[in-house]
């Protein structure tokens, strides 16, 4: 079976090395001229790990083109992996998804043998059975049946460990037209996982509904250990990590994205958790849930704002860790650039560091801030130092870069990563989360 890929993108291009790593001839696509030039020369398009890896050793059956009519005419079945913004309202936008599926339909006319078509960009609710099979019928003169399938399957991954998701994924969510094209689908699946996931299979509104609840379900578990967090600033005694450790061990809740730190950020979350709310109140369905946990959201940059501003002196602030989480430079919604903007904008000196974002951040953020070569080299110059994201690196920092002549460097560590006993020498480290009889003044 040969699979095209339409998109090369974040997840695209790992999507199209993990089947050609199980076998798979593979054929991507994309409008990104650069993106086609890098997979046919062996060169990963994105910064993702483990990606060039997979490229590396299984180019022989991974290549790329422009012309989506050449990437159906060779292929079996075709992922649709393209943006889908969000619009003024919130809701996802099907404009570069129309346009994808448009051209597959063109395609599809000069070939006469069955295929299928699989939509992997997360979708509304309504769109895959809707305008999408809509489109896909009228230009390719098929109705969905005998000669054409049509499904939807969203991927359920995290930047920076890409492949591993998809190599072990906790379940296959599969919205079919029918069950000749649920079954192809899952058969390349199945091929492809390291492991033996759950498969739910189901119609296009089931499956579309569940791929955006996951996020907003997941979103709101943070919000709520965010919200413990704040509470355990506010209580001498109180620690946030042994709160949640213990609620965490209740089946019916789990530990899983339990961990009271700062706002989620990143390309999905947030608009996942906005777009849930719009589809609610656009079909008269109430999601003051969901709402809640996307205001407690934007909060939470407040409180490390105020855990900053109660214990600056003078001098310039330190933050480590630009990128939304570790191992990718993406900065959409990232705390860290949020934190250095608004500190920037309240004229403190910043000086940042990050292993991938800085040039990202420095588009991001309105105002002009310094950029470190190194953590070490962040911290040394700086009077008060906070931790954004948890790099493993931030750990192996030097101990002399926190060590001052006369004075003690503070460092806010909002993931609670460096160790206290280690640097407590020569450095206060304050814990976020962590309630006012643990050292600093409660956060305001």
């Amino acid at each position: 079976m040969k699979i095209s890929v339409v998109g090369l993108g974040k997840l695209g291009a790992p999507l199209a090395a993990v089947f050609a790593s199980k076998g798979f001839d593979v054929v991507g696509t994309d409008l990104n001229l650069g993106f086609v030039d890098a997979i046919n020369a062996g060169l990963a398009p994105v910064d993702e790990p483990g990606l060039q890896a997979l490229i590396d050793a299984h180019r022989a059956r991974l290549r790329a083109t422009a012309s989506i009519d050449e990437a159906v005419a060779a292929t079996d079945v075709s992922f649709v992996i393209v943006p889908t913004p969000s619009d003024a309202s919130g809701r996802f936008s099907n404009e570069f998804m129309l346009r994808a599926v448009r051209a597959i339909g063109a395609a599809l006319r000069r070939k006469r043998s069955y295929h299928v078509v699989v939509i992997t960009s997360t979708v509304m609710p309504g769109s895959t059975g809707g305008v999408i099979r809509e489109a896909l019928e009228q230009h390719s003169g098929r109705t969905l049946g005998p000669d054409l399938g049509l499904c939807y399957n969203p991927e359920f991954i995290a930047l920076g460990t890409v492949v591993r998701d998809m190599l072990n994924p906790d379940m296959l969510l599969i919205g079919e037209s029918d069950e000749k094209a649920g079954d192809v689908l899952e058969h390349i699946y199945l091929k492809s996982c390291d492991n033996e996931p759950v498969v739910r299979r189901m119609n296009f509104v089931n499956a579309e509904l569940a791929k955006i609840s996951v996020n907003t379900f997941v979103t709101t578990k943070i919000s709520y250990a965010n919200m413990l967090a704040d509470i355990c600033d506010r209580l001498p005694g109180a620690d946030v990590d042994v709160v949640t450790r213990a609620i965490g061990c209740d089946t019916r809740i789990g530990g899983k994205y339990l961990r009271g730190a700062i706002g989620y950020g990143g390309p999905c979350f947030p608009r996942d958790n906005v777009a849930f709310a719009a589809l609610a109140r656009s079909i008269g369905a109430r999601a003051e849930l969901a709402e809640a946990t996307d205001s407690l959201n934007e909060y939470q940059i407040e409180r490390v704002v105020g855990a900053v501003q109660a214990r600056y002196q003078d001098g310039a602030i330190g933050v480590l860790g630009l990128s939304y989480k570790p191992d990718t430079p993406v900065v959409e919604r990232s705390q860290g650039v949020a934190l250095v903007d608004r500190l920037a904008a309240e004229n403190y000196h910043v000086i940042a560091y990050d292993p991938k974002a800085l040039p990202a951040a420095h588009a991001a953020v309105r105002r002009p801030f310094a950029a470190a070569e190194s953590a070490e080299a962040c911290v040394a110059a700086s009077s008060l130092v906070v931790v954004m994201t948890p790099w493993p690196e931030f750990k192996t920092i030097p101990l002399d870069a926190f060590a001052r002549s006369g004075s003690r460097l503070c460092v806010i560590d909002c993931w609670r990563i460096l160790s206290k006993e280690s640097i407590a020498d020569v450095a206060d480290v304050v814990y976020l989360g962590q309630g006012a009889a643990r050292g600093a003044s409660t956060v305001a």
